[in-house]
């Protein structure tokens, strides 16, 4: 996917006369997948939010879900000793955890918990991955 490219006929490009000068104003993607929202590129663009919401999981999506939290929470003690901070990143486990048994969870509260949830795991290199997952697995529903 490529956005943002606009031909100008009034600027030729150095060493090839008359030929149209194609300007990039940043978004290019080969490859991959990608979820975009509230995007806008190039002068004069505007982008204009609407109402975002987390949808409560599947229940296969549950599952997957509360595999990874107590992934998560057995990494939590078996690297304990690494973690500078033992208690925050429990609160925020629980945190999530009870956002993501709401019937309509709280994107702000989700992506927070999520967030600090992988700062605090950062010492711990399988820690950080079970984050990483759960994270992937939480922002695809």
């Amino acid at each position: 996917m490529t956005g943002g490219n606009v031909p100008r006929q009034a600027d030729p490009s150095p060493g090839e006369p008359g030929e149209a000068r194609v300007l990039n104003f940043g978004v290019q993607q080969y490859g991959g997948q990608s979820s975009v929202g509230n995007q806008a590129v190039g002068p004069g663009a505007r982008a204009v939010a609407a109402h975002v919401s987390v949808q409560a999981p599947s229940a296969d999506q549950r599952a997957e879900v509360e595999a990874l939290l107590l992934l998560v929470e057995r990494l939590l003690d078996e690297h304990r000793a690494a973690l500078p901070d033992q208690e925050s990143p429990r609160t925020e486990l629980r945190r999530l955890r009870e956002e993501l048994d709401e019937g309509e969870p709280e994107p702000g509260v989700v992506r927070r918990a999520l967030e600090r949830l992988a700062l605090f795991a950062q010492p711990a290199a399988p820690l950080a991955a079970a984050v990483a997952e759960l994270t992937r697995v939480v922002q695809s529903f």
